[in-house]
């Protein structure tokens, strides 16, 4: 089976693959102060809890937008499951062209996802990743990565205005019922979840114009589930495509697809 693990800035997220088919996954906090030793013990302890021995994984894919942790999960993979990992770079076959201008600086996660998105729809994409940050990512009719943008995560914002602000309340991120809020608490979370709702439609839709075409728009990330809901542009969430983008690459790594 493989293990497909996403390292991002908040969590790490793995998944078990036996052929195509998700046959598990968790999530973790991301230490960046956690031990190859520590990682390993916590990846084993999840997999027996499910039934699945270390010894039943037979190959390991990773993709990490924190490069600190690249290294102590390479020597996880070779210390607790025996096997080298495959690191996600932009010099793998992904079925993508890359028109970014440096794709050394291309994170990982979103190169992952758009050649999961084109790989499942084969049609002109933006993908939006609802976590830490807030990435678009868009990619033309034929296969091209053409770049995106990047904007702070709602989770982000939510925490720079209760921690610069000296009156405001920590609130749970809910959709309110109203934009007007009659309250301190829905005036917040009109705020934060409408607001960052407008930031996605006006990204995607400044894009759309740009493509000079009409987009498929897919998210993914933590936060998709409640921010698609709201939205215009977002036609469909999968919330594992980064899980099934690293299943694909390794596919196409070994030459299966």
């Amino acid at each position: 089976m493989l293990l497909a693990i996403d390292i991002g800035n908040t969590n790490v997220v793995f998944g078990l693959f036996e052929s195509q088919t998700l046959k598990g996954h968790w999530r973790l906090t991301t230490d960046a102060f956690k031990t190859a030793d520590e990682y390993g013990v916590l990846f084993q302890s999840l997999l027996r809890a499910a039934g699945i021995g270390s010894d039943q994984v037979t190959a390991l894919i990773l993709s990490s937008v924190v490069p600190s942790l690249t290294p102590t999960f390479e020597h996880m993979a070779e210390t607790y499951f025996h096997h080298r990992m495959l690191v996600v770079s932009p010099s793998l076959d992904t079925g993508l062209r890359l028109c970014y201008t440096n794709p050394q600086e291309l994170g990982s996660d979103r190169l992952v996802n758009a050649a999961a998105a084109y790989a499942r729809y084969k049609t002109a994409l933006i993908i939006v990743d609802l976590g830490t940050a807030t990435t678009f990512s868009a990619v033309s009719q034929s296969g091209e990565y053409l770049g995106g943008a990047i904007a702070p995560g709602l989770g982000i914002a939510a925490d720079a205005l209760f921690s610069r602000t000296a009156q405001l309340p920590r609130v749970d991120l809910i959709p309110p019922k109203t934009v007007i809020g009659r309250d301190t608490i829905s005036s917040i979370q009109a705020g934060l979840i409408i607001g960052h709702t407008g930031l996605v439609d006006e990204i995607v839709g400044r894009m759309q114009a740009e493509l000079g075409q009409t987009a498929t728009v897919i998210a993914t990330g933590g936060l998709a589930s409640l921010i698609a809901p709201q939205s215009r542009t977002i036609q469909e969430v999968r919330p594992f495509l980064t899980l099934e983008g690293l299943e694909l690459l390794y596919r196409r790594t070994r030459g299966d697809d």
